[in-house]
């Protein structure tokens, strides 16, 4: 199969379990294309991890995929990763292989809001990171912008997607500052995970109209990228490839890991050495 009619492989990474939500637009838009998700469990979550042993970390997983599979594009499902790691893997990556990362969507809140109160929900070290503070100079300067940066979120949505029923009163504390700010209009997800906690966070947060997250953009990014490389973004043919899940460390939940699998198209899971 020649480069003209090959469909591109993709590999999603993140920490954890997160990136399926941007993971889901992609295929939603890409729909036959080959797919590789790796989670970094054996490091989760990447919150709590200085910036260096980030860039270390994802560098070093990509590279071993990269070396062992025949990857065409690399996403960085990840908000806390991308907003330092993608110079690094842009360097040391081979040249033919894009990379995409995901960042907060800051400048579509700050358009879409009405109030101009809008409210970043995102990890520890997202909310701290001078990328994050740039576009916040960039897009939003005519808003308000609320951060609160948590971990214990991301822990939520890891156990929601395996299965796990979602304490609505930690969520609530959690988000507790913002429960009385009326004028808060639009919240952003600047953590792949929380969408996954959208219908809780709806509950908690019933005067936000907008949550706003970047899987779509990402998506639409990706679609141009293959498009102007020449790769197929519709399949013509038969794709007989799997799409695999990797995995840096034992899973837990079992059958709930397996479920999840199924859910999102998954044949196998592998686990990195």
């Amino acid at each position: 199969m020649n480069k003209a009619t090959k469909l591109p492989t993709i590999l999603v990474f993140d920490s954890g379990v997160g990136g399926l939500t941007v993971y889901h637009e992609i295929k939603q838009l890409l729909p036959n294309n080959h797919y590789f998700y790796c989670l970094d469990n054996a490091f989760f979550p990447y919150s709590e991890k200085t910036e260096q042993q980030i860039i270390d970390r994802t560098l070093l997983i990509c590279r071993k995929l990269v070396e062992q599979y025949p990857i065409d594009l690399v996403v960085i499902a990840c908000n806390t990763a991308s907003t330092v790691v993608l110079p690094t893997l842009r360097q040391h990556l081979p040249s033919h292989i894009s990379i995409v990362g995901t960042v907060p969507a800051i400048k579509p809140a700050a358009k879409i809001s009405q109030t101009k109160h809008i409210g970043l929900l995102a990890t520890k070290g997202t909310v701290k990171r001078a990328y994050t503070e740039a576009l916040i100079k960039a897009y939003a300067t005519d808003c308000q912008v609320e951060k609160i940066g948590t971990t214990e979120l991301v822990e939520l949505a890891e156990n929601k997607l395996r299965g796990d029923s979602v304490d609505l009163g930690k969520l609530r504390n959690i988000i507790k500052p913002w429960i009385e700010l009326k004028q808060l209009d639009t919240v952003i997800w600047g953590c792949t995970h929380f969408p996954l906690l959208e219908n809780e966070l709806k509950l908690c947060l019933p005067q936000v109209k907008y949550f706003v997250d970047s899987g779509k953009a990402v998506a639409k990014r990706v679609k141009f990228l293959l498009e102007e490389k020449a790769y197929p973004t519709t399949a013509e043919m038969n794709h007989n490839q799997q799409n695999l899940i990797f995995a840096t460390a034992a899973i837990g939940n079992i059958f709930g890991f397996n479920n999840m699998m199924q859910r999102y198209g998954f044949s196998e899971l592998k686990y990195l050495d």
